[in-house]
């Protein structure tokens, strides 16, 4: 019986994490769909809707938000050791994401901040989305990576933002759309000035945001530019021993296996 559960958890964990069965596409597909269908509420939700529609979005926010719990605890579940996936980066960011699941009945509306955090979860598909979109160059999983982490960070601080200063200030922070104008405006360290946070909160949300921009977005351009210029040093020859494609243009043997070129 034992073994017959442990094989279970095998394949449950391994289409949990695997981008090339039609199962494991399917699953995270799903997955990702979710995310920026939870996502998408979320911004849906600043702008003036009927109760009705309202109401809907809501009933089907829960509905997400206990299908993400379903997967935390059966990812919990397949896990080997679970003190360890109990810490790790990605199940800490699972854990934000269903937190408010948890906590929802407390009345303190910054609670609610946490539900941007989803938006990190597609750190976790990095790998599927490269797959999916025939991303095979490193250059191509490179930039992916840099766009995601770029756009999760802006789209946290736009969704912080908005929800601080969105009640003391409603006339300048008005949908989710004046947010992500102000978030990007202030990451990019441009300073139009236009719109000024008059919370303390959303100030210490600013210079957040103006730290980050500049120490995230150059180090991630210059890891861009970098890659860019491995590239245009190196050359199109194959090894025909173990099939590399990629080597410096004034290379005569194979850097992995020694091969004649």
């Amino acid at each position: 019986m034992e073994a017959e559960n442990f094989n279970i958890k095998e394949k449950i964990s391994y289409y949990l994490d695997n981008f090339n069965s039609p199962i494991g596409i399917a699953v995270n597909l799903t997955i990702l769909g979710l995310i920026l269908l939870s996502s998408g509420i979320f911004v849906l939700e600043t702008y003036p809707l009927p109760e009705s529609s309202l109401q809907l979005l809501d009933r089907l926010d829960d509905v997400i938000l206990y299908l993400f719990t379903f997967e935390y605890l059966i990812r919990f579940w397949c896990a080997e050791y679970k003190i360890k996936f109990v810490f790790s980066l990605f199940s800490f960011i699972d854990l934000l994401s269903i937190l408010p699941l948890f906590i929802g009945f407390v009345d303190i509306r910054f609670i609610r901040i946490l539900r941007w955090f989803r938006i990190l979860r597609l750190l976790r598909l990095i790998k599927f989305e490269t797959s999916l979109f025939r991303v095979k160059s490193e250059d191509g999983v490179v930039l992916v990576r840099i766009f995601l982490i770029l756009f999760s960070l802006i789209f946290i601080y736009s969704g912080a933002i908005y929800q601080v200063e969105h009640y003391s200030n409603p006339e300048v922070f008005t949908t989710f759309f004046d947010a992500l104008y102000f978030s990007v405006v202030t990451m990019t360290t441009v300073g139009f000035g236009d719109v000024i946070p008059l919370s303390e909160a959303g100030r210490i949300l600013t210079v957040m945001m103006i730290f980050s921009g500049i120490l995230l977005i150059p180090w991630q351009l210059g890891i861009l530019t970098q890659k860019f210029l491995q590239s245009s040093q190196q050359g199109d020859q194959v090894c025909s021993h173990c099939g590399l494609k990629f080597h410096d243009r004034d290379a005569n043997f194979c850097k992995i296996c020694g091969t004649k070129l």
